[in-house]
Formats: C-alpha cells, sequence, structure tokens
C-alpha cells in the first residue's frame, strides 16, 4: 500500500495575529537556547515515531513526504535529511517521491535552501500571504514581501524545480486592486504552483479578538468571492490550470501529497497535534510539545485518541473532498434525494451541465464559489 508521510514542526519565531495551528513559540514554550539546537533533539522524537509506524504498518511504499508546521525552515538541513533517510530506511520511498519543505521567507538563505536540496527535499512552498505591507501588517506577518523574489530565485538556482507560494485573500482592509498586485507579485515569481486561501477567523486568534473589539473591519464575503474570481482569471491566464478548490498549478506541477490527502488515501502524521489516516481509521497526537516528548521518551504511543470511521462517513468524506476537484463526483454514487438536491444547482448554473449529462457532479466557476452550501445539501 501508500502512505505518505505529513511532518509537523510545531515552532515559529512568532506567532501570527490569524494562525491557529497547533504551533508555538520559544517563549511560550520556555526554551532558553535557540531553536537550531532544539532541531536535533525534537527530530531524535520523530524518528522514534517513524520507527513505531514501521512497527504498525510492516511495509508501504511512501509517495510523497510533507514537512508543515509552524515552521519547518527553522530545522536544520541536516535534521530534516535525518527524517529522510529514517523514511527511506524503513519503508520504500519511491524514487519519485515528492518531499515538501514550507518555508517562511525570512528564515531561509541560498546555502540553507541548497543544503536542504541536498538533503532530499525537492520541493518548497514559501508562506507570501500578500506582496501588500499593510495587509501582512494586518495578518502580523513578519516577512519583508519584497523577500519573496530573492528566496524564489534562490531555490531555482540550487535546483527546485518544483517550487509554490501561498496567498491569502479576503484579510480586511485589502482592497481589490491590492489582491490584484499580490497575484500579479506571485505570478512574476519563477514558481509553478500558487495556492490561495480565503482567510477563516478563527476563535481565539488575536485577530479574532481585534475584530471583536472593532479594532478590525470582518471580512466582508462578497469582496472575498470577486477575489477569487480574478485569482481564478488571472491564474487561469497565466497558463496555470485550476486543480482543487484552492489550489492552481502549471503542467506536471500539482502537489502529489495533497492530492493524497483529497483522495483519501493513507498517511501517518508524525510530531505533536499531527493526525492520521490508516485503512478507514483516524488517529491523532496529544498537541503539546512537551506531552508528546513525554510519551515518546517513555516509549508509549503519541496518540490522544482514534475513531474507525463507518462506512456512511468514509462515503460522505469522499465525496465532500472529490467535489473539491474538477473531476467531481460519480453520479452513480450519489442516492436520489442526492440527485434531485443537485439537480438545482444544475439549473442555476453551479453544476456544469454537460458533465452532469455524461454522469459527473462537477463545479463550474461560480458553483466553487458556494462550494460549501453545495455540499451541506447533499451531506444532510
Amino acid at each position: 500500500m501508500n502512505l505518505a508521510f505529513y511532518i509537523h514542526i510545531p515552532y515559529c519565531l512568532k506567532r501570527c495575529g490569524y494562525c491557529d495551528f497547533n504551533t508555538y513559540t520559544p517563549s511560550e514554550l520556555k526554551i532558553a537556547n535557540s531553536l537550531n539546537e532544539v532541531s536535533s533533539s525534537y527530530i531524535d522524537l520523530l524518528l522514534i515515531e517513524i520507527q513505531q509506524a514501521k512497527t504498525k504498518v510492516t511495509s508501504a511504499a511512501v509517495p510523497s513526504i510533507f514537512f508543515g508546521g509552524g515552521t519547518p525552515s527553522l530545522m536544520r538541513p541536516s535534521d530534516i535529511g535525518r527524517v529522510i533517510q529514517k523514511i527511506k530506511q524503513e519503508f520504500e520511498l519511491k524514487d519519485d517521491a515528492e518531499i515538501t519543505l514550507e518555508c517562511n521567507p525570512d528564515t531561509v538563505s541560498k546555502k540553507s535552501l541548497s543544503e536542504f536540496r541536498e538533503v532530499g527535499v525537492n520541493r518548497v512552498s514559501f508562506g507570501m500571504q500578500s506582496a501588500i505591507p499593510q495587509v501582512l501588517a494586518t495578518l502580523d506577518r513578519t516577512h519583508n514581501p519584497e523577500n519573496l523574489l530573492q528566496v524564489t530565485s534562490w531555490a531555482k538556482e540550487v535546483g527546485f524545480s518544483q517550487i509554490s507560494v501561498d496567498l491569502i485573500y479576503g484579510t480586511p482592509g485589502e482592497s481589490l486592486a491590492d489582491w490584484s498586485k499580490s497575484i500579479d507579485a506571485a505570478l512574476a515569481l519563477p514558481v509553478n504552483h500558487i495556492s490561495a486561501y480565503a482567510l477563516i477567523v478563527e476563535e481565539g486568534t488575536k485577530l479574532a479578538a481585534q475584530i471583536k473589539r472593532g479594532e478590525i473591519a470582518p471580512v466582508d464575503d462578497d469582496l472575498a468571492a470577486d477575489k477569487y474570481l480574478l485569482a481564478d482569471e488571472k491564474l487561469t491566464n497565466a497558463g496555470y490550470e485550476w486543480y482543487e478548490l484552492s489550489n492552481w498549478a502549471k503542467p506536471d506541477a500539482m502537489s502529489k501529497h495533497n492530492l493524497a490527502y483529497w483522495l483519501g488515501e493513507n498517511w501517518w502524521g508524525a510530531g505533536p497535534g499531527a493526525h492520521s489516516h490508516l485503512n478507514g481509521k483516524r488517529f491523532w497526537n496529544v498537541k503539546h510539545p512537551n506531552l508528546y516528548k513525554e510519551r515518546i521518551q517513555s516509549n508509549q504511543s503519541p496518540v490522544a485518541d482514534f475513531e474507525e470511521l463507518k462506512r456512511d462517513q468514509i462515503e460522505s468524506e469522499k465525496l465532500m473532498l472529490s467535489l473539491r476537484l474538477p473531476s467531481g463526483v460519480n453520479k452513480e454514487s450519489l442516492n436520489q434525494d442526492q440527485i434531485s438536491g443537485l439537480s438545482e444547482y444544475v439549473k442555476s448554473g453551479h453544476l456544469d451541465l454537460k458533465n452532469w449529462n455524461h454522469g459527473r457532479a462537477t463545479l463550474t466557476l461560480d458553483g466553487r464559489l458556494i462550494a460549501d452550501r453545495i455540499l451541506r445539501q447533499i451531506l444532510l
């Protein structure tokens, strides 16, 4: 069987105001020494969990590894290389495996990118978010937007052929013109994959508190929809193909790892708070790095809890994820109530009529704007 690996790096130098990911700063963890020194000891823990995965799974082919966070680029390249080598040692790492490292633009140099490349990373994804300083300030991002051209150019120069950037649209105070400039800035970079995510204001974040206090305006959903349409138009015209609700890629640049999630395949998530899926069973690790460390060092499983997915859950999730893709959903997998409900969206132009008549439910561009509403209709 195939088993993708997600490797969680839970460290950031600073917490961004909109972020609710399972990440921690040195001050939050009361780390006196630098994260560079933490790198080796944390990676030691991950290697033990990968060994636990080997014991549980026995054998598998690994088509992709994704180092996410947090800020994986804060780790030493040699330590990232140790994880790759451990997976290669315990499993069958495919010759064409995609190995991605998420990077904060301010945390890499040409030298470190070259070293990441040398240890086996073959795809990098930079958190760009926006090219507009005041938008980055609202998001509480610290990087200089001008650094993106430098770091992506370095990545290309040291041999990376797969380079991605992430954008966020819908930030309060971001005009349509601002967003247009950010897209143009991304398109001017030597990249072949662009993700564009709508800002979601999560409870408990600094941004949510600022909006609640009236210090920052709430997200304008209608304007956010216009921004999505603009992104699709510009990216399509620039030769990028939409292949998932929030992702566009040049030919042969789709993310294998993310497609594994969307196609409901198996993956092992290693690290604090990481989630895994294995043959219809979902499990997730304890969230705090200190508790994770205690579990691993005492030869215990770091798993906090699990659930066995029932058949209807598996079908519902497959339906939910498939609709996000251009290939959509096979009508034969739907019941009569679902087909009846979706028929209304065909009439309204949110589902493609031609594909519907050929047996598939696929979103039109307008349908992508209300994908969640359509899903709610068929998952009732």
